[in-house]
């Protein structure tokens, strides 16, 4: 009998959803957990896997950002967004207790409260996206309006390719 996989929290709530999606796991003996990495490891082109990031708004709200690997965010267009003055990075160090999720491994479902979400508007050119899984090693393939549902989330221009 072959090792039973353990779920993460993320496929979990997608499978509740009954919302469709796919496992792909990849090596991390290396210790290349970029997002860029990552997509070169699982053989999928870098505009197809997707980044999950953590900000706060200068009101302290904290936000889900949600780009291509390869692409940095637009601190003002993510502010716009999110009808914020500033955006800026929520420090590493906090992620884990904002999220539940450790840095490399933050997917943007089942975080351990429900921010505001926003995902690349280049998401909504593409069959499916590549997000974590919410473990390091694992991440989920899925339609990118099944993505935008489960996390309540909002299309938008976010990254410096946008403007």
């Amino acid at each position: 009998m072959g090792k039973k996989i353990a779920k993460t929290n993320a496929a979990r709530i997608l499978d509740k959803e009954n919302i469709p999606y796919d496992i792909i796991h990849y090596e991390i003996e290396d210790g290349l957990v970029d997002g860029v990495s990552v997509a070169a490891k699982i053989g999928q082109p870098e505009e197809m896997v997707y980044k999950t990031l953590v900000a706060a708004g200068s009101s302290k709200q904290h936000y889900v950002f949600v780009i291509p690997v390869a692409d940095e965010l637009n601190l003002k267009a993510a502010a716009k967004a999110a009808g914020e003055k500033r955006i800026e990075m929520a420090p590493v160090k906090d992620i884990q207790a904002l999220t539940g999720y450790v840095k490399g491994g933050c997917s943007p479902v089942g975080m351990k409260k429900p921010f505001p979400t926003f995902i690349a508007r280049q998401a909504e050119e593409q069959k499916e996206i590549i997000v974590s899984a919410g473990k390091i090693g694992m991440q989920i393939k899925l339609d990118p309006g099944n993505l935008l549902a489960v996390t309540k989330g909002r299309f938008a221009e976010l990254t410096a390719k946008d403007d």
